[in-house]
Order: structure tokens, then sequence, then C-alpha cells
């Protein structure tokens, strides 16, 4: 068997937790693979809203495993209030939940140094979360971090201490104030759920599943182009977001990868800092955050909005060997006359039509072309025999410039507003 690989193909936000949660009935295991508490994985279903941050978007379905893998980083306070959450709706996590032992642990001096580190930035933020993702993926490749697996160990206090201590010299450095003792309470009693939790050493449990036929769907956290090493750098996460990081997050070899789905929107977002080529700074730029109620999951802020940008989806698709797409929220679009797309740059004189090294605006001019839109309302269908000529003329005009099959498209936020194009083989 092969681990299918389910990620966003621009800055985050695409739909991914609705498309794991809608794909899931067809897979034994849905496993994260990196990012932390910074990701927010909306699902809909039977009029309740659900916001996922670090637990699978599987969880739903009491059938299927869950698994947070290695290459995550866990913040225990959220954890426990994902957790307590998903009580009150009656699910139990007690026997299709598993955690990474060598997952790493967010601790509360982490989120400190997060915020001392983007206050000092000043004017250039990268528009970090604060949840303390970035020092945590710092501690882990300085070879300093906590692991799921300390928490077993009897001297975990005293490693615990250690960090601490380094963190607190490093805040002192950035003269900045803080009450640590306010946070360490509720960390330690979050840290007692994780003991009760199942542990276990995922990267054998998952290749030991494969060798027993079982399918696997790694599902990815923020946006292709917030990888830490192609993203639109220094504007990016901390962890690989490409299928790439799906084999060092899961300890999956990477002949074991099969089908790798790209998510996408119909149109484009991006929240917090950085260049962003395609993006409306006009009232067609509201008109989109409006209708498509373009607000952050996790901290709520409001996302930039611009029109849908060719050349940055060919590169993510290049990356990550993407062999079929999924585009989402059509139904935002029902609102235009004409879209917009962007074909092409003017970068530095030059027409091109991928991604270059530098997409600042003073080297990037994007290059736009218009289609017909649909003008109507799309959140009551359920077929493709349904589509507007519009929208099946533009879906097939993606296919042809991106060399992709579109075999899902979203119509609203429910999972029951989810068109199959073609039958999905997985």
């Amino acid at each position: 068997m092969k681990v299918d690989v389910l990620l966003g193909l621009q800055w985050g936000d695409e739909g991914k937790g609705k498309l794991v949660d809608v794909l899931t009935p067809k897979y034994d295991i849905i496993a994260r693979f990196q990012g932390g508490p910074n990701a927010g994985h909306t699902l809909e279903f039977d009029g309740i809203k659900h916001v996922l941050h670090t637990i699978p978007s599987g969880i739903f379905h009491q059938g299927t495993i869950n698994v947070v893998g290695n290459g995550v980083v866990i913040d225990p306070i959220i954890f426990k209030k994902e957790i307590d959450a998903l009580h009150k709706l009656g699910v139990d996590v007690s026997k299709n939940l598993f955690l990474s032992r060598r997952a790493h642990l967010i601790m509360p001096s982490h989120r400190l140094l997060d915020a001392a580190s983007e206050a000092e930035k000043g004017r250039n933020k990268i528009g970090s979360t604060l949840k303390g993702i970035g020092p945590t993926y710092m501690d882990k490749t300085g070879r300093n971090g906590l692991r799921i697996g300390d928490i077993f160990e009897a001297d975990f206090k005293e490693r615990y201490d250690r960090l601490v201590k380094k963190h607190e010299r490093m805040l002192d450095f950035h003269n900045f104030e803080y009450d640590l003792s306010a946070h360490e309470p509720e960390w330690f009693e979050s840290i007692e759920l994780l003991r009760s939790l199942n542990v276990i050493d995922s990267e054998h449990y998952l290749n030991q599943q494969l060798a027993q036929g079982k399918r696997i769907l790694a599902e990815g956290a923020q946006g292709s182009l917030l990888d830490i090493d192609f993203g639109s750098y220094p504007f990016v996460t901390s962890s690989n977001t490409i299928t790439a990081g799906a084999c060092t997050g899961l300890g999956i070899a990477p002949n074991r990868i099969g089908e790798v789905i790209g998510i996408f929107k119909a149109y484009c977002t991006r929240v917090g800092s950085g260049p962003f080529p395609t993006e409306l700074l006009d009232e067609v730029g509201e008109q989109l955050r409006a209708s498509g109620h373009e607000f952050g999951a996790t901290i709520g802020r409001p996302r930039r909005c611009g029109w849908i940008d060719l050349p940055a989806l060919r590169y993510a698709i290049m990356i990550n060997g993407v062999t079929q797409l999924n585009m989402t929220k059509a139904d935002v679009l029902g609102d235009f006359d004409e879209i917009k797309v962007c074909t092409h740059y003017l970068y530095k004189g030059e027409k091109i039509d991928y991604l270059p090294y530098s997409i600042d605006p003073d080297q990037v001019t994007p290059v736009f072309t218009s289609v017909p839109g649909w003008k109507c309302d799309l959140t009551g269908i359920s077929s493709t025999d349904q589509f507007p000529e519009a929208l099946e003329n533009y879906v097939q005009y993606l296919e042809r410039e991106l060399r992709v099959p579109v075999t899902v498209v979203s119509v609203g936020p429910d999972r029951t507003q989810t068109i199959m194009r073609e039958q999905v083989t997985v």
C-alpha cells in the first residue's frame, strides 16, 4: 500500500480540514505530519462548526485511527482544550487518537520567545501566530527540545528546568517583560493528560499498518507557499509543508507515497506579512473577504484576498508532485460578473509563467486574463450536472493550464457541499 498525501497549494487556509473529513471514510488512518496549533482546520457538519489545531481532521469518524506524527509540535494546553471540546461533542479519543513519542513539546517559554522575537522585528514582523511554533522548531534543530517521550522519564522536570533557564537568558537579552509562572501550572496539568493518551513509536506503527494493507492519508498544515525551504522566505512557517515533509514527519519512505492531493481556493488568500502578487487592496478584495468569511480560524485575523495565481500554483504542483486537485470556495465567486486569473508575471522586464526567487512587489507584476463568472448561488447543488456552464469552463481552463485533473469542487463549508467531478481512486 501507499500513503496518500493531502496538502495546501497556496498560503494556507485552502480548506484542508474539510476535505480530509470528507475523504476519511476511504482511509483507515489519518496522520498529521507537520506544524502545530498555528493551524486551524475547520470542519462543518450537522449545523456545527468545528476548528481543530493539532488533532487530525479524521477524528469525528470513530472507525478511523488518527495519528499526530513526529513532525508536529504540540502545545499541551491547546491539545487538552481540543480534547475537552471533543468530549463535549461525545467524541471519545481514547481508542482512535495516537501521539508520536518523537513529537516535540511547545513550552510556555517558547510562546514568550515567539512574542519577544516578533515584537523586536517591529515593522518587519513575519506575521507569527505567537503560538511558540518557531522557537520550538529552533530547539528541535538545535538539539535542545523536549519530546513527548520525555514526559515519561524520571528526570523530565529537570530537563524542563534546564531548557527554561536557557529561554530566560534569551528573554533577558531581548529585554522582554514576562511572567512565566502564570502559565506553568496549566501546562503541567495538561502534561498529565498527555501521559494518559496513546503514545506510540509512530514510524514503526505506520509502516506496520502499511505492511498489513491499511490505507493512510497524510494531512498537511499551512500551505506549500509557506514551506520553510520553498515558500516566500522569510515570511514562512517553521516546517516543511510539502510532500517531502510527510516522509520526514511520519517516518515514511519516499517510495511509499501514492496520490498527492493538492487543495487550492478558487481565488487566493494570505494571513500575515509577506509578498502576495495578486492581492486586491480595493473593494473587490473586501468583497472576497466578506463573501468568503476570510478570517483566520486560529486567531481571527482578517485574511488578505486576491485573484488566483497560476504561476504560484504551477510551482506548488511541481515541488509536491501533485496528482489531483481539489478546488474549494467556488461558491464565493458567485457574485462576480467576471473573474480574473493571473497567468504570468512581469519579472525584471521578462514575461514568465513560473514562481521566481523573489516575488516582492518591486520585482513582480502580475499579468491577468479575465473569464466569465457564473453569477449564481452554488451552495445548493449536489452534482456536476448542476454546474453552470461558466463554472465548468473555469475548472476545465484551470485543468488545461495546470495539467492536473480537478477531481473535487467544494461549493460551501459543510461536508455535504462537496462535488466529486470524477471518482477519486485511493
